[in-house]
């Protein structure tokens, strides 16, 4: 349990990061797809995520019981987040046929289309990585015991909205409440990164296919 002296001061780092780190992210996804200012922003976005939530006090990363022994999650977070793909999967083929979903999506997966590679899934996994230690690791703590899981998904969530995509800030809710979870029945935030890089990188390889031919009209 971390005293009050010290769970005041992680909240006032958490805030001041959690502002820094959704104006980046905001700015990031206004900028050119596949533009070096949109490698930068995201990749200062994830720097501000990481930096903040080591500065703000200790993480851990969390054991699961299994067979009787404590151990590190690995398999089963994997797991999840190819569920957690499959889920998004079948919601995608679903939101093709709302505009405004439709539109929010393709947005997004621009800058996947325009962007390297290479370069868009390093920024992709670094951000993720980055957002689980900051949400699942400093913020959770600082939270408190009442009410961690919903309420660091609910700042996810306030903190997407600088995207202005109704598409990601509804993935950040859905999957800011999964990843809460995971934190809360491990204790640490190494279940939550591997799910949330590994739904990540299906999302990323898998999606823009969907909505090649899905440009909104104008």
């Amino acid at each position: 349990m971390i005293g009050g002296r010290a769970l005041r001061t992680r909240r006032r780092r958490v805030a001041g990061v959690a502002v820094a780190g959704a104006g980046l992210l905001g700015i990031s996804l206004s900028t050119e797809p596949g533009s070096p200012r949109f490698y930068g922003l995201t990749l200062a976005a994830a720097a501000t995520w990481t930096a903040g939530g080591l500065w703000s006090g200790p993480l851990h990363l969390g054991r699961t019981e299994w067979t009787g022994r404590p151990r590190r999650p690995l398999i089963t977070p994997v797991l999840t987040g190819a569920a957690a793909f499959g889920a998004f999967y079948a919601c995608a083929l679903v939101a093709r046929r709302i505009p405004v979903l439709n539109t929010a999506i393709w947005r997004v997966l621009q800058y996947a289309h325009r962007g390297t590679n290479a370069g868009v899934l390093f920024t992709t996994l670094a951000n993720g990585l980055a957002e689980e230690v900051f949400f699942r690791g400093a913020l959770y703590d600082a939270l408190g015991p009442r009410h961690p899981v919903t309420g660091s998904a609910a700042i996810y969530s306030l903190a997407t909205i600088a995207t202005r995509n109704p598409a990601l800030v509804l993935a950040s809710a859905v999957m800011g409440v999964l990843f809460g979870l995971q934190r809360r029945a491990t204790g640490g935030i190494q279940a939550p990164i591997l799910t949330h890089l590994t739904w990540s990188a299906l999302m990323l390889t898998f999606l823009p296919p969907l909505f090649d031919d899905a440009a909104p009209s104008r």
